[in-house]
């Protein structure tokens, strides 16, 4: 059934379902965080909106810089007051703070403004370094580094305090990426200094299924118990947040997550990437091989040129959106394969099961419309919000403190920035253009293979009428054959049920049969069956029989009426009214032969009345003279 024979095995267990996204919880602009329709609004929040202070006097610990204020463990209450503690839980930020003894491991790459692509290593974090780590990324960074792009893997509670009073990150980062909340939007606006953008997406990413591996030479399963795994069907849920299993490959195609945030300082010429990993549990994508992805980008060509050329931070940001890319093209073009798989096994067979599958299959293609969707809008948002660039970067003095010279040297670098500007922006909208192609090409695609799948669910349809049509002609073979053989015996029953009838009468221990005793002769037995047995037959006879009679028109009036159609008045030629003759005999004779036409003949069943059924013998012999006549009539015309 399987390219591969797959063996399941006891571990490791399948990758978790993602939780359903509460997208209404994905923006800042929503303002209540968390808080649904049914839940009570705290009312000291509303009293006393600086309810929060007293959370940031708590004394810690921990070291703080001079020009700190408040210690980073209070994120994100000190930051964001509107998150309460409450909030915090339901979004699930709480649970990760409380993890403060875990070790998360956070991977540095630089981008230089150069365009080069620089490992600054990777560092771990637990209960032991968190000083060290907070000074490390409050002191700043190496110089010459455009864009420092951090990766995140298990986050832990520690990192994202630290990392959102470091950067004075929005909550809804966090709890998009945790929730697994598709979202994108601009927060922390600067006009012409700086901005934030975040970025949660997800997309579809194929592995090899972790329940199943390859048989071994030296595997001790047998040849029977290899062919009956391979056959068996696994338990199949619509549910489309959770991995979908390509049995004919043994690969599963894995929700994954890409959430970026951004941090576009132009001003300082330095900024920021942040990406999250949410860990082992649902197999995404590690932060160690999204850091050596992105790397090796700085070492092709096309886009070390860009990265040399460009200022524009975004255009790192666009470099991992093509890793989603990948990753959706190998997805559809491993279930293109499959959903071939399951076309050529419908061909051949009716299994239920493979029905189930390929509803499962296409709810999953409808679920994958959405996410291409979304990838979709995400690039458009990216192609809207251009980088906060101003031509004004070197204005340091009044305008009446300039000389002639100042003023004219200003303006020639504000006329160079406003070319860059518009040059960085055409590059910009070229390739986002490539990343929107490619997203339309990959939704033809999945549309293609979902117009294929419900073809091939249509088929199996089909081919499952058939048989059960065809299980239904041979049942009603059955029933007829049955009823024929019901019907035989009726009629040996009928021959002897008026003989049975006599022989129980006659054998009545009453007076008024037998009032001395056995005094009757074989005789009177025969004298009272055989009348009332004919008697019987005579009226099932008559109740049952169809004489069936034939509908003729005389092949002299059908001949006459074509001859008459010629005109009398004309010349006539004999050879050629011969000739005619001779083709509408021959024609006359075969149109006949199939019954049709006015020489033919028909069958229909005669409808009789009571007394014609009572005379049915009459009727029978009337109808066998007449077909008789009508037979030899039929030879001597």
């Amino acid at each position: 059934m399987f390219r591969n024979v797959i063996i399941p095995q006891a571990s490791p267990a399948m990758p978790p379902r993602i939780p359903p996204p509460s997208h209404r919880h994905g923006t800042p602009s929503g303002p209540w965080p968390f808080l649904d329709i049914d839940d009570e609004v705290d009312p000291n929040r509303i009293q006393n909106p600086d309810s929060h202070l007293p959370l940031s006097a708590r004394p810690c610990e921990h070291v703080k810089t001079p020009t700190q204020e408040v210690c980073w463990c209070k994120y994100p209450q000190s930051l964001f007051p509107n998150w309460t503690s409450r909030q915090q839980k339901k979004s699930r930020i709480t649970k990760v703070i409380e993890r403060s003894g875990g070790e998360s491991s956070i991977y540095y790459l630089d981008v230089m403004k150069d365009g080069t692509f620089v490992d600054a290593g990777v560092r771990e974090v637990d209960s032991t370094t968190l000083d060290i780590h907070w000074l490390a990324i409050k002191h700043g960074r190496p110089p010459g580094v455009r864009v420092r792009a951090l990766f995140v893997e298990c986050l832990s509670g520690p990192v994202l305090q630290m990392l959102g009073t470091r950067y004075n990150i929005e909550p809804f980062f966090f709890s998009s990426s945790i929730g697994w909340i598709p979202s994108r939007y601009q927060s922390n606006v600067i006009s012409d200094h700086s901005d934030h953008i975040t970025i949660t997406l997800t997309f579809i990413r194929t592995i090899q299924n972790p329940t199943t591996v390859p048989p071994s030479p030296t595997s001790s399963y047998t040849a029977s118990t290899i062919s009956r795994i391979a056959h068996q069907t696994p338990d199949l849920v619509i549910d489309t947040q959770a991995p979908l299993p390509l049995r004919s490959s043994g690969l599963l195609l894995l929700p994954d997550l890409l959430a970026l945030h951004i941090i576009r300082k132009p001003q300082s010429g330095s900024s920021t990437i942040i990406s999250y990993h949410p860990g082992e549990d649902h197999r995404t994508t590690t932060a160690s091989g999204l850091h050596d992805r992105v790397q090796s980008t700085g070492r092709s060509v096309y886009w070390s040129n860009i990265f040399r050329d460009e200022s524009d931070p975004t255009f790192v940001l666009l470099s991992l959106l093509w890793y989603a890319l990948y990753a959706w093209d190998e997805a559809l073009e491993k279930l293109y394969n499959h959903i071939c798989h399951l076309e050529s096994k419908v061909m051949t067979t009716n299994d239920i099961e493979l029905i189930q599958e390929l509803h499962v299959v296409r709810a999953h293609l409808l679920h994958y419309e959405s996410l291409l969707d979304n990838f979709r809008k995400t690039v458009v948002f990216i192609l809207d919000t251009p980088y906060p660039e101003s031509g004004q970067r070197h204005a340091s003095s009044s305008p009446s403190q300039r000389s002639g010279a100042e003023v004219q040297h200003l303006k020639e670098e504000k006329g160079q920035c406003l070319e860059e500007q518009k040059r960085s922006g055409a590059l910009m909208r070229k390739e986002c253009g490539n990343l929107l192609s490619e997203i339309q090409r990959l939704e033809s695609s999945r549309e293609s293979q979902d117009h294929r799948l419900k073809n091939v669910m249509d088929l199996s349809f089909s081919i499952i009428n058939i048989e059960d049509s065809r299980r239904m002609a041979k049942l009603t073979e059955a029933a007829v054959r049955d009823s024929a053989a019901m019907k035989q015996i009726a009629y040996l029953t009928m021959v002897f049920l008026p003989a049975s009838f006599v022989a129980a009468a006659f054998g009545m221990n009453i007076v008024e049969i037998n009032p001395q005793g056995s005094t009757a002769h074989l005789s009177q037995y025969v004298a009272f069956a055989l009348p009332l047995t004919a008697i019987t037959i005579w009226i099932i006879v008559a109740f049952q029989i169809q004489i069936k009679t034939r509908r003729t028109r005389p092949r002299s009036s059908s001949l006459s009426m074509k001859r008459n159609r010629v005109n009398t008045d004309e010349p006539r030629d004999e050879e050629a009214d011969g000739n005619k003759t001779a083709m509408d005999d021959d024609w006359t004779s075969r149109y006949s032969y199939y019954g049709y036409g006015g020489g033919g003949d028909a069958e229909t069943i005669r409808k009789l009345d009571m007394w014609a059924r009572l005379w049915w013998p009459v009727v029978l012999f009337s109808t066998i003279f007449e077909s008789r006549r009508w037979k030899k009539e039929r030879r001597e015309a």
